[in-house]
């Protein structure tokens, strides 16, 4: 049987109220990451970008979705390209390549499922 505290969330309060874009901050020059839950079946991980920021273009071998947070990025799926601002969600397919890119300072919620 596997440990059920892999499956637990850390990182971030219990039984709160919380905002999820003021979980993780802007830095200068950089993307910033706080990972929420990481096992076999799930990924969630806060982003922040800062303009100009980037991942560049990778795949994975989960269905990988987005849902911006704050400001607006660019996320590139394969050869097509998509601008989303607060509050909008894409879907990366696995084993598609994608990017992204700071159009803006941006937070996202990176969910991955495999």
């Amino acid at each position: 049987m596997e440990d059920k505290k892999k499956f637990k969330m850390k990182n971030i309060e219990m039984s709160k109220i919380l905002k999820l874009e003021e979980q993780v901050a802007y830095q200068p020059g950089q993307v910033v990451s706080k990972t929420l839950v990481q096992n076999k079946s799930v990924s969630l991980t806060l982003f922040s970008f800062d303009k100009g920021e980037e991942i560049s273009s990778h795949s994975s071998n989960g269905d990988a979705m987005v849902t911006i947070l704050d400001g607006t990025g660019k996320i590139t799926i394969g050869e097509e390209v998509f601008i989303l601002s607060k509050g909008e969600t894409i879907v990366m397919p696995n084993n598609v390549p994608h990017a992204v890119y700071g159009e803006e300072q941006f937070k996202m919620l990176l969910t991955v499922v495999f």
